[in-house]
């Protein structure tokens, strides 16, 4: 009894912990992916701890509720948006530091946990009964089910090639840390896996409705469209869900392809192997976001919500087959013993 009383208070003190990280963290991260996208439009840009100063600016003015909303659904929306978000992050490894919360299929609870964010929102559009917002959740649930085809393709593809390469629990992110994909595929399969990453860094602008798949919210057509009708707390909260995500969706592709340390290379141990681990941990979370993120939003313009299914269920989807081929003709080579340097 003890033991598990013990075990719930470090999982709580830890979900505790994580949460005040990741909004700390996501926030300076927002900052300077604006910082940098306003440099690359030749622009001075607002100062990196501008998105602390709008939340705080948002917690303390009125949250208004219109008169045709269902309360109750408007108010609880960016509470689950943020609550999911902070929850993706308690199964992600973190550096030398591994997961609060681990199981042997994180990966298939990963997926159903990223819906959660985008159904709240779905949900706030259409309690907040604007015409706006209805239009901007219609698009969220399209942008929703064109991503998650090729996104279970990629993951589906990782997890099988490490099940044949004797991996046991492939589909556990403690597993795939351990046993990075490079270091069990071939030339080909290393092909298959740039593809895979390809796909992947892709998907995430649309996992977090940046351009140019932000036709949820559109500012110049429909007025923010999901978010039209929010402000105060609860439009503060959704803010607070999207930076949060932000680091969710790197973090994750952090750990299916770069789940590697530093310390093991300088030979450290203890508390500095830790904090060299975590220090690196960041560097490549935002080596992510600026990739996936931050260039892609400054370089291509916002894309019609036809051209966005077209690129997730032909484009990205095909692509994401073609990675998987590859890594099923890698394991044939590798079991036949043919080499094709």
């Amino acid at each position: 009894m003890i033991e598990v009383v013990d075990q719930i208070f470090k999982a709580v003190f830890g979900a505790i912990v994580i949460g005040v990280f990741a909004i700390i963290i996501a926030l300076f991260y927002k900052g300077i992916d604006r910082k940098i996208a306003a440099r690359m439009q030749s622009r001075v840009g607002p100062p990196v701890r501008q998105p602390f100063r709008d939340i705080i600016k948002l917690f303390l003015k009125e949250n208004i509720v219109p008169k045709h909303a269902t309360e109750w659904l408007f108010n609880l929306s960016p509470v689950i948006a943020l609550a999911s978000s902070i929850t993706i992050l308690l199964y992600l490894p973190m550096g030398s530091f591994g997961p609060i919360l681990s199981t042997e299929g994180d990966l298939i609870l990963i997926l159903y946990l990223l819906i959660i964010p985008s159904l709240a929102m779905i949900l706030g559009g259409f309690a907040s009964g604007s015409p706006y917002a209805t239009i901007g959740a219609q698009r969220e649930m399209v942008l929703m089910m064109s991503l998650e085809f090729p996104l279970a393709v990629v993951i589906v593809s990782l997890a099988w090639r490490l099940k044949e390469a004797a991996v046991s629990n492939p589909f556990s992110l403690v597993s795939i840390s351990s046993n990075p994909i490079w270091n069990n595929v071939g030339v080909v399969g290393i092909v298959g896996c740039l593809i895979l990453l390809l796909v992947l860094l892709l998907i995430t602008p649309g996992e977090l409705s940046k351009i140019p798949f932000d036709v949820p919210e559109a500012e110049t057509e429909i007025a923010e469209g999901l978010l039209a009708e929010y402000s105060g707390r609860n439009l503060a909260m959704f803010y607070l869900a999207d930076a949060v995500k932000t680091i969710v969706v790197a973090s994750l592709v952090v750990a299916l392809f770069f789940p590697y340390n530093l310390s093991p290379l300088f030979s450290l141990s203890g508390i500095g192997a830790y904090i060299v681990d975590f220090l690196f941990y960041l560097f490549k979370l935002f080596l992510v976001i600026l990739f996936a993120v931050t260039m892609v939003r400054v370089g291509v313009a916002r894309l019609k919500i036809d051209q966005v299914t077209s690129v997730y269920w032909i484009n990205l989807t095909l692509l994401a087959l073609i990675g998987l081929v590859l890594l099923m003709f890698d394991k044939i080579l590798i079991v036949k013993g043919i080499s094709i340097l």
